[in-house]
């Protein structure tokens, strides 16, 4: 498609956004369609979808059945247009481009939200709190953090969930399914956000500054981690024994003290063990690495710590 086609394409769908100010980046379907083929549904074409009793879009419409099926994975969708915009996630295409940057997108929509992040454009307030965004689909998942409503349900374990693309997050850690893979190494991922991440390690790219100290980081939320070590902040809680932590993970780490699992087990000798790290740890028994060596007499260790101890007799000696 070029970008001819594009420009004409946004226009009308604009035109129609305007009109319906609920708008769903993540279910675009029926706002997407070729540009041809949505001039001409305003005219004869549309009045031939609605008449014919045996069109398949029609009924599909009235009863809600998804007959139109992805020969790739197998997913159904009610029409066409849904189809065809699903089947670009396997294909990569994305017939769309941002004038400004050169960005492209799957949707016309999805550019069409994007370029507000080049104009400032957040005409969606939230009524509660005054925040401002780009479309409604993030403002209706952020009404939520007032609500606390969870409309979402996860079909394999029953969590609920916010919003449509966390659930869609949430299954992959049940199917083990990674659609997003990294060009440079191949590793695969289960949501575009930790894809971006994980690309910074290939390009040394650190966007997110900490602005008490200056060090830098690949990810926001690893910035918000450490800005803790500033604030003090522990805003996750023990409840067994009210003790707080920094971050969930630490949390939990310290929740098997009372639980008393130890999910990591040495193959060597079966000693299990609460951490990750302290398997690590006991396996250079076994295996006689001694990664931590003393600058001052050359003596090699298997902890950092007992490295930090020895070195201090150095210190003692010469004071």
């Amino acid at each position: 498609m070029s970008i001819r086609r594009t420009r004409f394409s946004l226009t009308t769908e604009s035109q129609d956004q305007e009109r319906s100010k609920h708008v769903d980046p993540e279910s675009t379907g029926n706002a997407e369609t070729q540009p041809k083929k949505r001039h001409h549904k305003n005219t004869s074409h549309s009045d031939n979808i609605y008449n014919s009793p045996t069109s398949k879009s029609h009924c599909n419409t009235q009863t809600g059945e998804k007959s139109f099926k992805c020969d790739t994975c197998g997913k159904l969708f009610k029409n066409k247009s849904k189809l065809k915009i699903h089947q670009r996630h396997h294909t990569g295409e994305k017939p769309y481009f941002c004038e400004t940057c050169g960005k492209s997108f799957r949707t016309s929509t999805g550019l069409l939200i994007h370029r507000r992040t080049h104009t400032g454009e957040k005409p969606y307030t939230c009524n509660t709190c005054g925040k401002k965004f780009t479309n409604n689909s993030a403002l209706s998942k952020h009404t939520r953090t007032h609500t606390g409503e969870k409309p979402y349900t996860c079909n394999t374990c029953g969590k609920k969930i916010s919003n449509k693309s966390d659930l869609n997050k949430h299954t992959r850690t049940h199917t083990g399914e990674k659609p997003y893979f990294c060009e440079t190494c191949g590793k695969g991922f289960s949501t575009s956000a930790r894809l971006l991440v994980h690309v910074r390690i290939h390009t040394g790219e650190k966007p997110y500054t900490c602005n008490t100290c200056g060090k830098k980081f690949s990810d926001k939320s690893d910035l918000s981690k450490h800005t803790r070590t500033h604030t003090g902040e522990k805003p996750h809680f023990c409840e067994t024994c009210g003790k707080g932590f920094t971050t969930r993970t630490v949390l939990l780490v310290h929740m098997r003290i009372h639980t008393g699992e130890k999910p990591y087990s040495c193959e060597t000798c079966g000693k299990d063990f609460r951490t990750s790290y302290e398997s690590l740890v006991h396996m250079r028994i076994h295996t006689g690495e001694k990664p931590y060596t003393c600058d001052i007499c050359g003596k090699k260790f298997s902890q950092r710590v007992h490295l930090v101890r020895h070195v201090i007799i150095h210190t003692h000696k010469k004071s």
